[in-house]
């Protein structure tokens, strides 16, 4: 069976609390639940990671170097300031779609720019939750055709 590898970045812990204007109330487990039930019907596993610590996703994607088929990342708030995981993204050579919760182009200045926008295969924004269906959906196909 084929694997994801799901990264959500930091302070997605709090979904469901944090900012609930912006974000909603459903909480990651909820969201990694939906994932992995659609992951399930195509016959992919999941593997859910969460880490507020820059370090520590940059490791993890290092790992998954070969024991994946693709990653579905929410960078968050390193999406705008991590080359760290733009390089360990670049490094691990595997289809990548990078999705967020909010349209970042509609956000503060600062949160316009994705690091990463440019070396994944996909970005989907501003969907809600959805985003990450949509996501996981088009990382699918993305793997599906380069299996071909």
């Amino acid at each position: 069976m084929k694997k994801i590898l799901v990264i959500h970045g930091p302070n997605l812990n709090l979904l469901g609390k944090r900012e609930p204007n912006l974000y909603g109330t459903t909480t990651l487990k909820s969201i990694n639940d939906r994932i992995q039930k659609a992951a399930k019907q195509k016959c992919y596993k999941t593997l859910f990671y969460q880490s507020n610590i820059e370090g520590r996703i940059v490791s993890k994607i290092q790992q998954s170097f070969k024991k994946v088929s693709g990653i579905l990342i929410n960078p968050a708030a390193y999406t705008h300031t991590s080359v760290a995981i733009r390089d360990a993204l670049l490094t691990a050579h595997l289809p990548t779609v990078e999705v967020h919760l909010t349209n970042i182009h509609q956000r503060e200045p600062f949160r316009k720019h994705s690091l990463i926008s440019d070396i994944v295969n996909g970005q989907v924004i501003g969907f809600g939750v959805k985003s990450y269906e949509l996501g996981l959906s088009a990382l699918i196909q993305t793997i599906e055709r380069s299996l071909e």
